[in-house]
């Protein structure tokens, strides 16, 4: 497949979309003219050779490169080749090697439908989107570090990719990047591809017995197998392996609170962070072995042939599984409130023994102090449509009686709910309170609710910044929060504009980000003093240029939605 990635060089960095400038790339000092140079202002930023990036894993040596200060090494197998017999089944740990492997580039991505991922040229200009080739050898991890084999044990993050859990990578915007906030907070920055939609979450064990027990949940195993990973060579990368923070932004987020849920993940993290992705419940298994039986159906086998289903090629496989997901899905009654369906993991009863937060919390992670964040307009309705700038709130409940945004229809209730929210948030336009509405936050307090219930601390924040692009009508959307938590706003351009002003609130963000990381309490990062959550008050930080704490500000408005919302 031909590679979508910008030139290498370019990847580098020099110019103002360069792949991780810090904040200091843009001050004047460096944006002197060549004749005002003095010998030793302009340094060489790139270092790569024989012995300048070279560290042990326990399957071999990796080579890397040293940017702007920061280790890079890109692309380390945790795992073997997914295809194959290895479809459908638990990760497998990769062979030795012994040459040392180069890792100065992005692993494959997971398979995915990649045709017309770029055919909404604003969306691709404002997301960014990087891919590269897209293959079945996928178990990649990246890693980012200030040092090598120093004996430091720095705080470790670990970065779960969104795109539900069908589409995306490790490093889809270049906001995900580690290198700013590996040299910010000192700590090391790792992100991860994993096996995704059919390929990761096709459930066949009832067709298969036990050979093909695991097969609806792979994709979350090798997330674990990734963790394993970091448990038993981060040490050489200058982490520690005691000290993990799992973080996931949209279906990364549910990924995270998947984890938090997996016995086979219990002691891997310590901390975790949920960003706009407040997973409270998985697939059921009736539906996920229903699911399975259709996709044989639909590629004309009977049970005793599902190991053809491992030869085909990956494009027709998905293809063959997602035309059986659709006539399930049209066949099937809608499903409870909440519930997720098609290719996402499932409880099973063994890897993942229950929802994990509804309608009681996972046990297995009582002890992971959360934080919690969503953005006010998750469902940005008119980022190139100013006409709806101009909608009257009496347009604005035909808009949301069907489907709106992230979240259900609200039926009947269209009226009652517009009004509740137009009530309590009285400065916002008619076409905000629709962002607002298909943005709601009710699955985000269901979680934080059945977390409150734990003994480890949860902490809740929204985030309310707004970016000056697309004459304002961008607004805090969904993925805009990833890049200031990552100390990238001046990288993340596309996102923020630039400059000083995102670059405040990141400060912020991203100590605070960092002090949760070391000690499982986000004070002391600049912030406004951030109070536990607890249900009775819903303690929450509003994340903007001026920040502040308030107690459930929408939760008048979010009594009028019916049932359990899908954000």
């Amino acid at each position: 497949m031909k590679s979508n990635r910008r030139f290498f060089i370019k990847t580098m960095g020099t110019g103002a979309t360069g792949l991780a400038l810090g904040s200091a790339a843009f001050s004047a000092s460096s944006c002197k003219s060549s004749d005002n140079m003095k010998e030793g202002d302009d340094e060489q930023v790139l270092l790569i050779g024989d012995n300048i990036a070279v560290t042990d894993t326990q399957y071999g040596k990796v080579r890397g490169y040293k940017l702007r200060g920061i280790y890079y090494f890109l692309g380390i197998p945790y795992g073997a080749d997914t295809s194959g017999p290895n479809r459908f089944m638990p990760p497998v740990k990769p062979k030795s090697w012994t040459d040392i492997f180069p890792a100065v580039w992005w692993g494959n991505s997971a398979p995915q439908i990649m045709e017309k991922r770029y055919a909404n040229a604003y969306s691709s200009f404002a997301d960014h989107w990087n891919y590269d080739d897209v293959s079945e050898d996928c178990l990649r991890v990246n890693v980012f570090s200030p040092a090598l084999n120093d004996g430091k044990k720095r705080p470790v993050i670990m970065w779960l990719h969104g795109g539900g859990f069908v589409n995306g990578n490790g490093i889809e915007q270049d906001g995900y990047n580690g290198e700013n906030i590996a040299r910010f907070g000192d700590v090391v920055f790792c992100s991860v591809n994993h096996r995704l939609g059919a390929l990761g979450f096709t459930n066949l064990a009832a067709a298969g017995g036990e050979q093909f027990a695991a097969s609806g949940n792979v994709g979350m195993l090798d997330l674990v197998a990734a963790l394993e990973w970091v448990r038993d060579n981060i040490e050489n990368f200058g982490g520690d392996p005691g000290n993990v923070t799992i973080i996931g932004q949209s279906g990364g987020g549910a990924k995270v609170t998947t984890l938090t849920a997996m016995p086979s993940a219990k002691g891997l993290f310590h901390k975790a962070v949920v960003l706009s992705g407040a997973g409270i419940k998985s697939g059921e298994k009736d539906y996920s072995e229903k699911l399975g039986a259709y996709v044989l159906k639909e590629a004309g086998l009977k049970a005793s042939e599902i190991d053809k289903l491992q030869s085909l090629p990956w494009l027709d496989y998905i293809n063959i599984a997602n035309k059986a997901a659709a006539k399930l899905a049209e066949e099937s009654a809608p499903p409870a409130p909440g519930i997720r369906r098609g290719f996402n993991p499932f409880v099973d009863g063994f890897y993942l023994p229950q929802h994990p937060y509804y309608p009681e919390p996972s046990p297995t992670a009582a002890d992971v102090p959360m934080l919690i964040c969503s953005t006010l307009n998750e469902s940005s309705p008119n980022r190139t449509d100013a006409s709806l700038e101009n909608i009257t709130l009496e347009e604005v409940v035909e808009k949301v009686k069907g489907r709106t945004g992230f979240s259900t229809g609200m039926g009947d209730n269209a009226a009652q709910v517009v009004e509740a929210y137009a009530k309590a948030f009285p400065e916002k336009r008619p076409v905000e309170i629709w962002s607002m509405i298909g943005s709601n936050r009710q699955n985000l307090s269901l979680l934080a609710d059945a977390k409150s219930r734990q003994a480890a601390p949860v902490y809740v924040a929204w985030f309310w910044w707004q970016p000056p692009l697309f004459d304002n009508r961008m607004r805090a959307f969904h993925c805009i929060d990833i890049c200031f938590w990552f100390h990238n706003t001046d990288l993340m351009l596309t996102h923020t504009g630039g400059g000083a002003r995102p670059r405040k609130l990141s400060d912020m963000m991203a100590s605070t980000l960092l002090q949760f990381m070391k000690t499982g309490d986000p004070n002391g990062g600049g912030l406004p003093a951030w109070a536990k959550y607890t249900a009775e008050n819903g303690e929450t930080m509003v994340l903007d240029d001026v920040s502040i704490m308030k107690n459930d500000p929408d939760r008048e408005a979010r009594k009028a939605l019916p049932g359990v919302g899908r954000i």
